[in-house]
């Protein structure tokens, strides 16, 4: 949508909430979407200056035999030890601001409806820049239910959701909460009203 009330949203929450879809909704409503997850996986990409800052902090051990970042490699490093993922974190989520930042000025200059997917969006401090931050829960049950499904055990699951801010807190910092534990119609119902809710009160600030 291109609107002098077009908004700047920071889409963030738990592991397996919903964010993605989160994101989907929002796309074929017209808002164009950032998943800060994948900007980081290009950050990453061999060559680039972040590749060589991770690659040069945690070794070849973490390297495909192409010689780019096997993040599932990566990942067994950064779940298991808080330091490394903290230094991971320190890595390449500067970059990944710095970059997110120019792509979101480029949306309030064309004036079009965005948001951007950040899982970390309070672990890095990211408060500023929005319109409003959404975070998206749901119940544990259904948490553990999809990792599942993606093939996690349980243990693995307990790691994941121990690495991240407590869902709790990031509930309580965040502008507006919204539970997906119901059907991907009652979650569009949910997003479609906030957003209705943030607009209406951007409006009444310019009034």
């Amino acid at each position: 949508m291109n609107s002098a009330q077009a908004i700047i949203l920071g889409i963030t929450g738990g592991i397996a909430c919903g964010k993605t879809e989160t994101g989907r909704i929002l796309s074929a409503e017209g808002f164009k979407v950032l998943d800060s997850d994948f900007l980081a996986h290009e950050l990453m990409d061999k060559g680039r200056p972040v590749y060589e800052k991770v690659v040069g902090y945690f070794g070849a051990g973490i390297l495909a035999d192409d010689g780019s970042i096997d993040r599932a490699k990566l990942g067994k490093k950064i779940f298991t030890d808080p330091q490394a993922r903290e230094a991971l974190n320190c890595l390449v989520h500067p970059a990944v601001i710095k970059a997110a930042q120019v792509w979101i000025k480029d949306c309030r200059t064309a004036q079009e409806d965005a948001a951007v997917l950040v899982p970390l969006l309070f672990e890095a401090d990211w408060t500023k820049g929005w319109d409003a931050v959404i975070c998206i829960t749901a119940p544990d049950e259904q948490i553990y239910q999809r990792l599942e499904r993606r093939g996690l055990s349980k243990a693995e699951t307990r790691k994941r959701i121990a690495a991240q801010m407590p869902l709790m807190e990031k509930a309580a910092k965040a502008d507006f909460v919204i539970e997906n534990g119901g059907t991907p119609d009652a979650l569009r119902s949910r997003i479609m009203d906030c957003v209705e809710t943030i607009r209406c009160e951007k409006r009444k600030s310019y009034e």
